[in-house]
């Protein structure tokens, strides 16, 4: 391709819209364009990185033994009315009404549409197992779409589903799938980990997150200094003991009302009375599925909203506003405490054993001192329900925890029933008895996985692909091109690139050198290879590797052997063919 005829306008400056790093390059780069919030086209540029992204994907799901489908993006509301989404899925799910007054809806997912044809389609035990996938745009109304490509309301995804006679095939299919998804990934040249994940509004029994590692993810990534375990932080299991809550030697005393004016945070309140914020309970009020209900935590410690709700098998929760709070305990925001709260009382396992520790007095300007949580605090039920810090340890082997940051790609679930119970999915086993199919789901985050590796790799002057998924492989970069000889070698060394099959970007323009490197770097093509001064003196070529600066001059008969060469476990195959 030459730059000349490339639909690639670059930017020199960063929009005002970009907020993230990837959302600043792509924009630059000319790989997107904004139409609406959350909504992008894809430019020539950023469509080549989209297609090789997916066809690693669609590779590894053929030789996973995975079929293509296209399914279709609008979906009746019946469908979701019967597997019981229709209202739990919440705003994000784009819903309308066709001609006819129908409900409609624009898919985010696929569980539903999948199901029922599969329950149309398959009668009996030998017709499994069957695993189906596509790679298709999505849709969900996010309440707040940012960040570019990370979380857009229209993103590409290949979302995959299986349907197995039992649990036990179903697992095996699970771990062929957990296989690919780590085939994918090494694949496309990413740093990444697969992590135990929260099953969310998709539902079932088990899932693992597959997370690209980068300092600027949103999530952040639990894992084991000793062994392989590893969760995202709404999953992650808190090991309690009683070991480090603070006691005191003393009996008992009676629980005792302060003023604390204008102290409301926990700094403030732990600062004024000269205690640590492990010894303080902090009061939330939450409302779970429109009732209220006060959660308990350690000062030192945050309400992990996914536990809870897990915990109270939940469908929305939401922390309550300051007029509920006040209707509730009296008192403003920042003085509710356990005591005597006329609501159900969910606390932290932690909570468990604290002694002489201080709460909220449901009064303003007031707190309670000498509170004994098994004298005074009685809650309806206890678990965990916080979030992991750096300070705890491994649920598995009690070794030391580490957080890191992620950036969610791919995310697979075992299902079990949930689906083909609610829409009646069924085949006859070898005896003729009628049984659920038992399913599994597998999306990756197609359009996403883009902006990750940049995330990942990028530098002060711009992208840095990942070889597998560079949008050319080579930049051909004359300097001057109205030197005869200069001119007549790119075109040389250009066609000889075409005729082995390798993806060339020939920048054919009559521009300054300056402008042509700016581009070049901030494009993040793997392998530049400079025709300039050096060649017409002395005939040599420089190639340089965007990845690690390095640079290397060669002659004309060395230049395709040479990157052969130079790291051939990361050039595409059509280089290492050549």
């Amino acid at each position: 391709m030459r730059f000349s005829r490339f639909f690639l306008p670059t930017l020199k400056e960063t929009p005002a819209e970009a907020e993230v790093i990837s959302h600043k390059l792509m924009l630059r780069a000319g790989m997107i364009r904004k139409l609406a919030a959350g909504i992008y086209s894809y430019l020539p540029l950023g469509l080549r990185v989209l297609r090789k992204v997916e066809a690693i994907v669609r590779e590894e799901m053929n030789k996973a033994g995975a079929q293509e489908v296209v399914l279709p993006m609008v979906q009746p509301a019946e469908l979701w009315q019967e597997s019981g989404r229709w209202e739990f899925y919440g705003k994000e799910l784009l819903r309308f009404k066709d001609r006819h007054a129908r409900d409609c809806c624009l898919g985010p997912t696929h569980e539903e549409v999948i199901t029922d044809l599969v329950r149309r389609e398959v009668r009996s035990y030998r017709d499994m197992p069957l695993n189906l996938y596509q790679i298709q745009t999505k849709f969900r109304d996010e309440i707040r779409p940012r960040f570019g490509l990370m979380r857009g309301r229209e993103f590409v995804m290949k979302d995959g589903y299986s349907f197995d006679v039992d649990e036990k095939a179903s697992g095996k299919t699970y771990l062929a799938m957990y296989a690919a998804y780590q085939n994918v990934f090494r694949r496309l040249g990413l740093q990444f980990r697969a992590v135990e994940a929260d099953t969310g509004s998709i539902g079932g029994s088990f899932s693992h997150e597959f997370m690209v590692l980068a300092e600027t993810g949103e999530d952040t990534i639990v894992s084991c200094t000793g062994c392989d375990y590893a969760a995202n932080i709404e999953k992650a299991e808190v090991v309690w003991s009683e070991k480090g809550q603070i006691k005191s030697n003393t009996p008992s005393r009676p629980m005792e009302k302060v003023a604390t004016p204008g102290r409301r945070t926990v700094e403030e309140v732990t600062t004024f009375m000269g205690i640590p914020p492990q010894q303080l309970v902090k009061t939330l009020i939450f409302l779970v599925d429109g009732q209220p209900v006060a959660v308990l935590v350690r000062g030192d410690h945050e309400v992990n909203e996914i536990k809870l709700k897990n915990l109270l098998q939940a469908r929305e929760i939401a922390l309550a506003d300051e007029a509920l709070i006040r209707r509730i305990t009296g008192a403003p925001v920042g003085y509710s405490g356990p005591v005597g709260l006329p609501v159900k009382i969910v606390a932290d396992q932690a909570i468990q054993g604290m002694y002489d520790c201080v709460a909220g007095a449901n009064e303003e300007g007031h707190h309670l001192v000498h509170v004994d949580a098994g004298r005074d605090i009685h809650a309806d039920l206890y678990g965990d329900i916080r979030s992991v810090t750096a300070g705890d340890r491994c649920p598995r082997c009690k070794q030391p925890i580490r957080l890191s940051r992620g950036i969610e790609v791919g995310h697979i679930f075992r299902l079990g029933t949930k689906y083909s119970e609610a829409l009646k999915a069924t085949y006859l086993d070898g005896e003729g008895q009628e049984r659920y199919m038992v399913m599994g789901c597998y999306g990756i985050g197609v359009s996403r996985i883009v902006a990750a590796a940049i995330e990942q790799g990028h530098d002060e002057s711009g992208i840095i692909f990942p070889v597998a998924i560079a949008p050319f492989d080579v930049l051909l970069l004359p300097v001057n091109v109205n030197d005869t000889v200069i001119r007549e070698a790119a075109e040389d060394i250009y066609h000889e690139f075409l005729s082995r099959g390798v993806h060339v970007l020939l920048d054919d323009r009559d521009e300054r050198a300056g402008i042509k490197f700016k581009d070049a770097d901030l494009t993040g093509i793997p392998f530049r290879i400079t025709i300039g001064t050096k060649f017409t003196k002395e005939g040599l070529l420089e190639i340089k590797v965007r990845g690690t600066g390095e640079t290397l001059f060669v002659t004309r008969e060395q230049l395709v052997q040479t990157l052969l060469n130079m790291h051939s476990e990361r050039i595409p195959r059509c280089l290492q063919q050549g």
